[in-house]
């Protein structure tokens, strides 16, 4: 794959959108300082003016080369939409609240305020929405170890966000390393730490997360 840094990535996006550029942030787990080469995501959010036409052709030829290098394209949002989305992306603005890099731009956290009652409520929806896919991922493939294996890791990461967001829910730092993670969240939520180890204790801590998550107030 070809190579490009996030730091090239940002002066081409901030070179190209001028002043239509509020901010481009790095998070997730490169922000984290969890990223692992070739199995992470680099995860960008992209704040700007307005979305149109020349929005997308100015940023056509960075992304391109960025996605070619193996990245996701930026995540963007408009000005107005930032400040305006707090309460449907609760989990999210905590989570990268707590873990960014400002790229290019101005800061773009004043004035943003998440409720913890938002937090609540899109965090329980998500964990019985991951729940009750993995059981029926669970029913499909339960004789078949390989594809329940690929299933699981393709949740982790999720899984992992839910699990900061409910520690933070519960007055609790959140480690930045999984394995961290979760050894001090099956502590509070009482799941098996090595739960993540087969798909039916995955199955039952994600269970007992949401449970526990339903109780909180």
């Amino acid at each position: 794959m070809a190579q490009i840094t996030v730091e090239r990535f940002a002066e081409a996006v901030a070179a190209g959108l001028g002043g239509r550029l509020v901010a481009l942030l790095l998070y997730g787990s490169a922000a984290r300082g969890t990223h692992v080469p070739d199995r992470s995501d680099v995860n960008t959010l992209l704040i700007c003016d307005a979305v149109d036409e020349d929005l997308f052709a100015r940023l056509e030829q960075p992304v391109r080369e960025w996605v070619k290098a193996g990245h996701p394209a930026p995540l963007i949002l408009t000005q107005r939409e930032w400040q305006s989305s707090a309460d449907v992306f609760a989990i999210e603005y905590e989570d990268m609240r707590e873990a960014h890099r400002l790229l290019a731009g101005r800061d773009p956290w004043a004035g943003i305020r998440v409720e913890r009652g938002d937090v609540r409520r899109q965090l329980e929806g998500e964990l019985m929405g991951k729940l009750v896919r993995l059981r029926q991922a669970y029913a499909a493939w339960r004789g078949d170890p390989k594809q329940l294996a690929r299933v699981i890791a393709g949740s982790a990461a999720g899984f992992f966000t839910m699990l900061r967001a409910t520690l933070r829910l519960a007055g609790k730092t959140a480690p930045a390393s999984s394995d961290a993670l979760v050894r001090e969240a099956a502590a509070l939520i009482g799941f098996a730490p090595d739960a993540l180890g087969a798909a039916e204790t995955y199955l039952a801590a994600v269970a007992r997360t949401a449970e526990f998550v339903n109780h909180l107030r």
